[in-house]
């Protein structure tokens, strides 16, 4: 009987319950009452690994050709209701298999002095040269009541890496390329009451990057019950722009009728303040064919609006509810800010008609510790991170960002290029990029969608130039309020160049002042920028052991320094910006070395922890208006007594003077954009600079020369969690000495122990070269710190972690987690 095959799930043998999306969660869809209802199916998975060129390894899937042979039949014995998966991993998602992986170097390594292909991904074993760990394959169990039938049911996959294969019930609902676009499966003719067999294949044998990109489902997935009537995904779109001191918002709505008959249906519009308050309102009507699209449009006004900036986020929700007759058959909220935004050739880049200069960051999906499956919490503590250090800006490098990652940038004023991942017209690129600006096109934090990074093969010239205008053409019929960009290291002014709205500079900053002088029509910005390679904690090159020195020199031929670029952008007002590579490092790339045994870059201004390097501290200094004296190196240099050591001072005052061991070395005056330096000879004891500003002194900063480790100190980015099992802490380990001096050259093993109800999700410690597990429970610091990510269960009550190190006193920290409300 069909309509017994709609429904609202409930919970599920696997463990997973549907609800409503809580009412503070900032997802574009989210669950009012009832028709509408979203869930997220991030647990009860199991979890095993596959074989991308062996059947018999692979669950028979390919087995005697019958792939497709017939509906739902032999299709691969994972996918079986009866099929025993109690010997698969449990796993939660967001999943990246890859990290649990080894680090593996190239059996064929190049000759000394040329790069090894294989740091590119950071040595671990995908790709077809591995067929036994390029696959993955995730279980689960759906319960399907009789509830609630009718209901039209799909699922929403905001991503997984790479290849795709969805089976429900042992049939393919779907197949997907791309990992990183998300996609939608109509479930609603395959699913049936009780237990349905969600199976999914991953096969990570092809990238798309040349970069660490992860393997699995590493976003999440998704339940999404509706009425037949209903705005399908994406379905509603608000541009709305201040009008004196109100705002102006053309709204369209799409409504679909997945069923026979025809109907007349009606749309009711609200917008709502972030008071709850109702500021506008209206209403349309139309008719929709038996299974047909139609879509309505309308204007709302009001007369006082509160705009959406880097400082005042202000987010509005609108509203649809969709009626046929009295009956209400959808309730679709969607966010939205009020703001205007324009890059200006000569002046640069404008918010609500104010000069803002972007201060951005390019950042990979990949943490240390959990890879490229980033939790939500997490996303949103290293865009704190970022903006801790000055950011107001983030370009999501080189493919669409997770949902999430934008909701927050909308909710913490962070400004956004959004990037489609490849290059190129045909179809399944356009597709990739139309579904990109779908998604995102309601997000205040988008200024720009960028079509491309760095094609050498195609930016300079006249087939660069016709790929390039076919998908400008398709980003200005789905949105005409935002301009195009792409961003180039050469050929500038040919190919590609005069082809999209904004032009972005990969570093070869030296080439701006040229480029805007022969083109003075065009915005530029710097779309990445600096490079500097750094290794946290080290002060001498040391190639043997894969170091590179924290001082603010060491960088690629094609790059610069932080304090190169960043001088030149921020004395010309024609640059609207840049985005310095990276914010964080990252696995594979590790250049300069790319070459085993490193494993992760050197580009980031936080190491792969989002522990700071010194140049975090450089830009802080000059992007923040807070008083601020940062002195490095430390002073740790027993095994170079007598010897000069370079001391350099990152400050915003008016001057600095260095002592050491109470003697003054003399004051210097602090030149804007610049970072002061001194030779010093070093003894044993404490350097120390003082600041002063406006004629006031500033408290002293020290670095002491440390005793050997005595202790280990644990903090917590937040003590008070979700038992939700998706909200996490971020744990750091700090080692200190007798007299709770840092000991910045520390290497201690230290092992996490968790009582109550968490667990440790990954731990990290910023060292490029590390061949550690992300997944464990014991972490060497590196040069005296190291990191767990505490992630909570569905049980409330006390966490209490220690940190232990063998003959060091342990650290200890309780945490409180509550019931989710």
């Amino acid at each position: 009987m069909r309509p017994s095959r709609r429904g609202l799930f409930r919970l599920s043998a696997a463990g997973a319950a549907l609800s409503a999306l809580p009412a503070a969660a900032v997802a574009a869809e989210t669950a009012g009452p009832a028709p509408r209802l979203r869930a997220r199916l991030d647990a009860g998975w199991r979890f095993a690994l596959g074989h991308a060129q062996d059947p018999a390894r692979d669950f028979d899937f390919g087995a005697d050709q019958r792939t497709y042979a017939k509906a739902g039949m032999r299709v691969a014995t994972a996918a079986a209701a009866d099929f025993d998966d109690s010997g698969w991993t449990a796993v939660q998602l967001p999943h990246d298999w890859a990290i649990d992986l080894p680090f593996v170097p190239n059996p064929a390594p190049p000759p000394p002095g040329e790069d090894d292909p294989k740091a590119a991904h950071g040595f671990k074993p995908l790709g077809r040269e591995h067929p036994a760990t390029s696959v993955g394959w995730y279980r689960r169990t759906l319960d399907l009541p009789e509830a609630l039938a009718g209901r039209r049911l799909s699922l929403e996959f905001d991503g997984a890496f790479r290849d795709v294969v969805v089976l429900l019930n042992g049939f393919i609902v779907h197949e997907h390329e791309g990992g990183y676009t998300p996609f939608r499966v109509d479930i609603t003719d395959v699913a049936q009451p009780g237990p349905n067999v969600l199976t999914v294949r991953v096969d990570a044998s092809l990238g798309e990057g040349w970069f660490y990109e992860g393997a699995g489902l590493y976003r999440h997935v998704w339940l999404t019950a509706t009425d037949p009537v209903h705005i399908p995904q994406w379905g509603v779109v608000v541009r709305a722009a201040p009008e004196g001191e109100g705002a102006r918002a053309p709204v369209e709505v799409t409504l679909a009728n997945q069923a026979d008959p025809d109907v007349d249906g009606r749309v009711a519009l609200s917008v709502i303040d972030a008071d709850g308050a109702t500021v506008a309102a209206g209403e349309v009507a139309t008719r929709l064919p038996g299974w047909g699209e139609a879509t309505v449009a309308a204007t709302l006004a009001w007369d006082r609006a509160r705009l959406w900036s880097t400082t005042a986020p202000h987010l509005y929700r609108l509203v649809a509810e969709v009626r046929v007759g009295d009956r209400l058959t959808d309730r679709y909220e969607q966010p939205f800010g009020v703001r205007t935004a324009v890059f200006d050739a000569a002046r640069g880049f404008f918010l609500n008609g104010q000069p803002l200069k972007l201060l951005g960051a390019c950042c990979h999906q990949d943490h240390a510790g959990v890879g490229a499956a980033i939790p939500d919490r997490l996303q949103v503590w290293r865009l704190e991170q970022l903006k801790e250090m000055g950011c107001n800006a983030y370009r999501a490098s080189h493919n669409p960002p997770t949902p999430e990652l934008l909701d927050a940038c909308d909710a913490m004023g962070i400004l956004v290029i959004d990037e489609t991942r490849r290059m190129s017209s045909d179809r399944a690129a356009l597709a990739e990029l139309e579904t990109l600006v779908r998604r995102d096109r309601n997000h205040p934090s988008v200024i720009a969608w960028s079509i491309g990074n760095e094609e050498q093969a195609i930016q300079g010239n006249a087939r660069g130039a016709r790929i390039a205008r076919t998908m400008v053409r398709l980003v200005r019929r789905l949105d005409p309020t935002r301009p195009t960009t792409a961003a180039l290291d050469q050929s500038f002014g040919d190919g590609v160049s005069p082809v999209v709205d904004l032009l972005g500079f990969n570093y070869r900053t030296h080439l701006m002042e040229g480029y805007h002088a022969r083109v003075p029509t065009q915005p530029i910005y710097g779309s990445e920028t600096g490079s500097t390679v750094q290794t946290r904690g080290e002060y001498i090159r040391d190639d043997a052991r894969h170091i590179v020195p924290a001082y603010d020199t060491e960088h690629p031929w094609w790059a610069s320094t932080a304090e190169a670029w960043w001088t030149l952008a921020a004395e010309r007002p024609y640059i609207a910006g840049g985005f310095i590579w990276t914010g964080f490092d990252y696995r594979g790339e590790p250049t300069p070395f790319n070459r085993w045994p490193s494993v992760a870059s050197y580009f980031g201004a936080m190491d792969s922890c989002g522990f700071p390097k010194d140049n975090y501290w450089y830009y802080r200094a000059w992007w923040r208006p807070e008083p601020l004296v940062h002195l490095f190196p430390h002073w740790n240099w027993e095994d170079r007594a007598g010897e000069t050591i370079p001391v350099w001072v990152h400050a915003n005052v008016d001057r600095v003077e260095l002592f050491l061991n109470g003697r003054s070395l003399g004051a210097k005056d602090v030149v804007r954009n610049r970072h002061l330096a001194w030779d010093v000879v070093w003894e044993p004891g404490v350097i120390e600079a003082r600041g002063t500003l406006n004629g006031r002194a500033l408290p002293p900063v020290r670095r002491e020369t440390a005793g050997p480790a005595a202790r280990l100190a644990l903090t917590a980015d937040r003590t008070r969690l979700t038992a939700d099992r998706r909200d996490l802490a971020m744990l750091k380990v700090e080692v200190f000495d007798a007299r709770g001096r840092p000991v910045p050259r520390a290497a201690v093993p230290v092992t996490f122990e968790v009582e109550g109800p968490g667990r440790i999700l990954g731990v990290g410690n910023g060292d490029p070269t590390s061949h550690e597990p992300d997944r464990a429970s014991r972490r060497l610091t590196f040069n005296g710190l190291c990191q767990a990510i505490l992630q909570t269960t569905t049980d409330a009550g006390p966490i209490r972690v220690v940190a232990t190190a063998p003959g060091l006193r342990p650290g200890r920290l309780t945490l409180q987690s509550t019931a989710e409300t």
